[in-house]
């Protein structure tokens, strides 16, 4: 797709009928979002390239940065992506412990040798904990977090299975550091956010891992473990037009302003159904560290965060959505406000 210009620089903004979307029905965002959404504190809504809705809240402004919480497994599924393709990793297909030799000795399980960076990208690697219940604090709490994960790895269930885990992801940015030499946030800043025209992401290190530590507003720059690699699951801030950044680059399958920062193949396979999770009773497909989803015949690609963090994708409207929140227990579901008013407010 041809575009007139890229936001390296700036977001340009258009009139939303400019770009074919019913300002009336936008117009009913802003009423929605107060009411239901009282921890949402900023929406861009970007179409054909340019801003055509954005609001901000809770004191909040476009050049405010937020704990974008697991939208940051997306940046690092995205990083692997471009690793591969940098011939710093194999293939998804290479064996986890490939990367730590040192942690492999003659008694360690079969079944953990045969894990892959596949399996921790479609979160069908098999940890002891059940779905949904990973202790998160637990983790944050060793000295070493690689090895605290990888004595976890492969222990109870088969592999295959869906099981989301955060610590997973954490071995995916081990991997990064292991294969490349740098860490996560290096080489997301040299890679991938200079680019696409982001701020230089900081370094950060936690002095502690209370609740505010993990989700809140302690969260600076891209936090690091003991050991100093990037938290792979969480602990990354941006700003929400940067998170629609993120989302345009997946957009524009990798390219920006005729650079190839991912590969199309990439792009293409991360969107892809690889395993599925059963939520609130409903089937929900699982990319690359990407949630697939669809309506009226719609496809989406999603990166979520808890909260109600989002960068939406949605390749066939033109269509990135970013989304900043705080961290509150059992959010009200973006999706439901992206379905019923953003998608149809589209007048082509």
């Amino acid at each position: 797709m041809q575009r007139s210009y890229w936001p390296t620089i700036e977001w340009q903004t258009l009139d939303p009928s400019t770009l074919k979307m019913d300002s009336k029905k936008l117009s009913e965002l802003d009423p929605i979002i107060k009411s239901e959404y009282i921890n949402m504190n900023g929406i861009s809504i970007v179409r054909n390239g340019y801003i055509a809705y954005e609001r901000y809240y809770n004191g909040y402004g476009p050049d405010n940065t937020h704990h974008v919480t697991s939208v940051t497994k997306s940046i690092i599924s995205t990083l692997i992506g471009i690793a591969i393709d940098a011939g710093y990793i194999k293939n998804v297909n290479q064996k986890v412990l490939d990367f730590f030799p040192e942690y492999v000795s003659y008694d360690t399980d079969s079944q953990k040798r045969k894990i892959t960076i596949g399996h921790l990208l479609t979160m069908t690697a098999p940890y002891p904990f059940d779905d949904w219940q990973e202790p998160l604090d637990k983790m944050c709490m060793q000295p070493d977090w690689v090895k605290y994960t990888l004595d976890m790895l492969g222990q109870d269930g088969v592999i295959g299975t869906f099981k989301y885990s955060t610590a997973g992801a954490h071995l995916l940015s081990a991997i990064i550091t292991r294969s490349t030499g740098k860490s996560a946030r290096e080489f997301a800043n040299e890679r991938l956010f200079k680019s696409i025209g982001m701020k230089e992401i900081q370094s950060y290190e936690m002095k502690s891992f209370g609740f505010e530590d993990l989700f809140g507003k302690n969260v600076k720059g891209w936090v690091k473990d003991p050991k100093g690699n990037s938290t792979g699951g969480w602990g990354l801030t941006l700003t929400v037009r940067d998170m629609a950044r993120f989302g345009f680059l997946y957009l524009n399958r990798g390219t920006w302003n005729n650079k190839q920062i991912i590969s199309k193949t990439w792009v293409d396979k991360s969107t892809s159904l690889h395993s599925k999770t059963l939520i609130d009773e409903s089937i929900i497909n699982y990319g690359y560290l990407w949630w697939l989803r669809e309506t009226d015949g719609v496809f989406a690609y999603l990166a979520l965060g808890d909260g109600g963090n989002v960068i939406c994708c949605i390749p066939e409207k033109d269509l990135v959505i970013a989304i900043a929140s705080d961290f509150i227990i059992n959010p009200r579901d973006r999706w439901t406000l992206i379905k019923e008013l953003i998608i149809p407010s589209i007048m082509d």
